[in-house]
C-alpha cells in the first residue's frame, strides 16, 4: 500500500495542503521508525508504523483550517475521527484507528466531555504500541511550522491545553521511546 497515493487522492486540487500533509506526515514517519530501530527489543511492525504515520491526519483534507489549506467544513479538532472515516472506507481499519487516537496523548471520553470538545464521547486513546509511537513522534511536529522540530519541552507545552494526564502521558512516552 502506498500511502502518498491516498494523499494524492485526499488532496487532489489543493498543492498547497498536499506539501503540508506530505511534509508533516513524512517528519513523523522518519522519526517513528527512527524511534523503533533504536528499540528492537519492542515487538514493532515497521511497515504499519511508516504507512500509518504517513497517514494519520489524512482527515486535515474535510476540515476549516485556512492557516494550513484546508478548505473544509469540519472543526479541525475532528480531523482524527474524520481521517478514521477515510481510512475505513479505503480497507484500512487498524490505520484508521492511529488517525482516531492521536490527537494530544489520545482523549478520554471524560475529558471530551468535561472540555466540550466537537467529538462523540468515547476514548479516542492509542492503545497498542505502534499507535503510541505514533501518537508520540506527531508531538514533536507542527503543520504551521514545517521546518522545525520542537524539542521535548516544546512538545510538552504544546499538550498543556489537553490537561495534566496527557502530559504525564506524554513524559512516560519520553521514558519509554526517548527522542
Amino acid at each position: 500500500m502506498n500511502p502518498i497515493l491516498l494523499i494524492d487522492k485526499y488532496s487532489e486540487g489543493n498543492d498547497e495542503l498536499r506539501q503540508v500533509l506530505l511534509t508533516h506526515s513524512t517528519q513523523v514517519a522518519e522519526m517513528a521508525l527512527r524511534i523503533a530501530r533504536q528499540h528492537l527489543e519492542m515487538p514493532l511492525d515497521l511497515d504499519f508504523v511508516r504507512e500509518a504515520a504517513m497517514l494519520h491526519d489524512i482527515g486535515i483534507v474535510r476540515t476549516h483550517a485556512p492557516a494550513i489549506h484546508c478548505h473544509g467544513s469540519e472543526h479541525y479538532l475532528r480531523h482524527g475521527l474524520l481521517g478514521g472515516e477515510i481510512l475505513r472506507a479505503e480497507g484500512l481499519p487498524l490505520h484508521a484507528r492511529v488517525a482516531e487516537r492521536h490527537t494530544g496523548t489520545g482523549l478520554t471520553a471524560k475529558s471530551i466531555v468535561e472540555q466540550q470538545l466537537p467529538l462523540p464521547a468515547i476514548d479516542l486513546v492509542p492503545e497498542t504500541l505502534e499507535e503510541q509511537l505514533i501518537c508520540y513522534a506527531d508531538k514533536f511536529f507542527s503543520k504551521t511550522h514545517l521546518q522545525r522540530e520542537k524539542t521535548p519541552e516544546e512538545a510538552r507545552r504544546s499538550l498543556v491545553r489537553f490537561g495534566e494526564d496527557g502530559l504525564l502521558v506524554f513524559d512516560r512516552w519520553l521514558q519509554m521511546f526517548g527522542v
